[in-house]
């Protein structure tokens, strides 16, 4: 039995209350669902900035009537004070226990287009939660941090300890949050987890619009035979991890022993994969599903604030977590297509 399973069977047996901040979003709602299929109480918070009212109805028809009424939903924004302090107390099935802080307003070149916005929701918004958990004696506290953070620094793998000089506004704050979850530790002795993502895709992943990722937006091109753009000459690289990745690590490291607290964890596969072998990787996929894209893909520029390469060493997480990814790039990929296929079909 992996750690991940021994953790659900526990769950399972004692079911806890969570709190999900970011729940409509594309992470928050696979932790959501994941949770409820666990028989969790599920407290969540979302202001519809970035999430969709559809991610919450697709997890309702996933799971149980009895499992859906675990959940309660508080329409609010993190930037507000006082409905991070009154949502910590909203919980009817008694305090919270554990907080999954997802929402942030993401993607680097929407915070190089708003950085004032960026700051307000991932920095402020960000220590709003992080003082009514604080103050609340959550058991636990993860947050996503991101891979951004390490910048400039050239190495590969990425390995928690090194990082460079932040290439975005996006990246300053999800570094900043990384400062005060260690100040708070160290002034308040509330320790955190912040978990750096890595490029993680799946389904409910929002294809539409100026800020998408790769990975949804080249899907739902491809399905409906629209050209593909990759940014730069193909041969930048990223370790994408599949969601089922993330959803495992944030229940693993809510749940850990409190050494392993009062840190940070790379979350990602620990692959390398070419924006061109993706081009590929998505197509051939496609063709599993009897669908077929036969043009060639169209080259543009490279993006502000972006990194050449990306890869992560895990072995920390595996080691003082237990995480173990489920799914490499090939079978998330897999996993994502009917997904997008039933939503442009």
């Amino acid at each position: 039995m992996t750690k991940y399973e021994e953790i659900q069977s526990q769950l399972k047996s004692s079911p806890k209350v969570w709190l999900v901040t970011g729940v409509a979003g594309f992470i928050g709602s696979n932790l959501l669902e994941t949770l409820l299929k666990l028989d969790q109480h599920v407290l969540g918070l979302d202001n519809f900035s970035t999430g969709f009212q559809r991610n919450l109805n697709e997890v309702q028809e996933s799971v149980t009537e009895a499992q859906w009424q675990r959940f309660q939903f508080v329409e609010g924004d993190i930037c507000d004070l006082d409905t991070c302090k009154s949502v910590m107390k909203h919980a009817t099935a008694g305090d919270v226990d554990y907080v999954l802080h997802q929402a942030a307003l993401g993607s680097v070149p929407r915070s190089i287009d708003d950085p004032i916005n960026t700051n307000k929701s991932n920095i402020d918004g960000f220590l709003n939660m992080l003082v009514v958990a604080k103050d609340a004696g959550v058991d636990s506290f993860t947050y996503a941090a991101s891979s951004s953070t390490y910048g400039d620094h050239p190495a590969l793998p990425k390995v928690e300890e090194n990082i460079g000089n932040p290439l975005s506004p996006y990246a300053v704050t999800k570094y900043v949050n990384e400062l005060y979850a260690s100040v708070f530790a160290r002034v308040y002795g509330f320790k955190t987890i912040g978990l750096r993502y890595f490029n993680v895709f799946g389904p409910r992943q929002n294809p539409d619009g100026a800020y998408a990722a790769v990975i949804p937006k080249w899907t739902a091109a491809m399905i409906k035979g629209e050209p593909v753009f990759i940014n730069g000459d193909g041969e930048t690289s990223r370790d994408f991890s599949f969601v089922a990745n993330a959803v495992q690590l944030n229940i693993l490291a809510a749940t850990c022993d409190e050494k392993a607290k009062d840190s940070i964890y790379n979350m990602a596969v620990g692959e390398r994969t070419y924006l061109a072998d993706l081009f590929n990787e998505i197509r051939e996929a496609l063709l599993a599903y009897g669908i077929q894209y036969k043009l060639a893909p169209n080259h543009c520029g490279f993006r502000a604030g972006d990194v050449r390469h990306s890869q992560a060493d895990i072995s920390k997480a595996r080691n003082f977590l237990g995480y173990e990814p489920s799914h490499n790039i090939r079978q998330g990929i897999m996993r994502l297509i009917p997904w997008y296929i039933n939503r442009y079909s």
